[in-house]
């Protein structure tokens, strides 16, 4: 119970921090990466209900980022239907095509699983690509609107920073939400052992397909926030298998499982991942890919519960010491 509140109060502190944040910080530039921590943080806690609780590695989840992006966009350049209404439409369409891919996908295991959702991704990949319709390869600019809440258009970074940040604290608490429901514990029953899940009278594909679903709809969530934050999608930008990779990596270093060890991830890869492109341009590409590899080996290796785990054995131990430090002065004084 102690490092439960140990760990809100230090929450609640990171989150007083982030809210003034943007009244200190005087450069966009680094609002921009903040903004963009945020999303991936978003994407990355979204997956770590797939593969992080549930334990069904995915690596096609570019996909619902890719319809939550294109759904808003093309509703509003061809209805003239708001992105809100668009994001929240494009999150249906993401859950519906998670249950219809999820359904037949979640029959096979392992690393069939695995190689089905990477052939998915490449699918829509290709799809999208050649489809006129949706800009092909050139992709689709969303035109500039007089800035506000409604059209979820913006003249500065600060707004978008908000919502950003919104965003992320209403995934933070759902999954801390469903990490405690019935539905945490069978996704976590799943992971450690679909038999014995199974012959615990767990639905198996049922709750896998769950578990898909919201996962889905978060990533369309921030699709949509990603269109209306750049004003252009293509589907270099926005159904990558990389982005896919990158999704799966944040929650793996951060601390699969956990509800923050995606927001820890994302604070370490995304500035680092600038920081490299800023240092090293073009030379540098995929550079990023190559120490966030090196860093999961590591972690992989040394610390299989990532930083977040990290973290937690060194409160532990401090409470660990300290209540040994207590108990030998109360022994004492007796002895006194």
């Amino acid at each position: 119970m102690m490092l439960k509140n140990i760990y809100s109060l230090f929450a609640a502190f990171i989150l007083a921090v982030l809210l003034i944040l943007p009244a200190l910080v005087a450069q966009t530039f680094y609002l921009h990466i903040l903004i963009l921590v945020f999303l991936y943080a978003l994407l990355g806690g979204a997956w770590n209900i797939l593969g992080g609780y549930a334990g069904q590695v995915s690596l096609g989840h570019a996909l619902y980022f890719g319809i939550g992006a294109y759904t808003s966009t093309m509703l509003m350049l061809e209805a003239g239907v708001n992105p809100w209404i668009g994001m929240l439409i494009g999150m249906f369409l993401s859950v519906s095509v998670s249950a219809i891919l999820g359904y037949p996908c979640f029959r096979i295991k392992g690393h069939y699983f695995v190689i089905a959702t990477i052939a998915l991704g490449e699918i829509a990949f290709v799809i999208f690509t050649n489809w006129q319709w949706v800009g092909g390869a050139v992709g689709k600019h969303i035109p500039l609107l007089p800035p506000g809440l409604a059209v979820f258009q913006f003249a500065g970074k600060i707004a978008y920073y908000y919502i950003a940040l919104s965003f992320l604290v209403v995934q933070l608490v759902f999954t801390y939400l469903m990490q405690k429901s019935y539905l945490g514990y069978y996704f976590q029953a799943i992971r450690e052992d679909e038999d014995t899940a199974r012959s615990l009278g767990i639905n198996i594909t049922k709750y896998k397909m769950a578990a898909m679903a919201f996962s889905a709809a978060f990533m369309a969530a921030g699709g949509t926030f990603y269109a209306q934050y750049l004003l252009y999608i293509d589907p270099e930008s926005v159904l990558p298998n990389v982005l896919s990779t990158q999704v799966c990596l944040i929650p793996i270093l951060g601390g699969l499982g956990t509800v923050f060890g995606p927001v820890i991830g994302a604070f370490v890869m995304f500035p680092l991942s600038e920081f490299i492109r800023a240092s090293l341009g073009g030379s540098g590409n995929a550079l990023d890919l190559i120490i966030y590899g090196l860093l999961i080996m590591i972690f992989a290796i040394a610390k299989p519960t990532g930083i977040m785990g990290f973290i937690t054995e060194i409160v532990r131990a401090r409470r660990s010491a300290s209540a040994d430090g207590a108990g030998q002065a109360a022994a004492n004084v007796r002895r006194e």
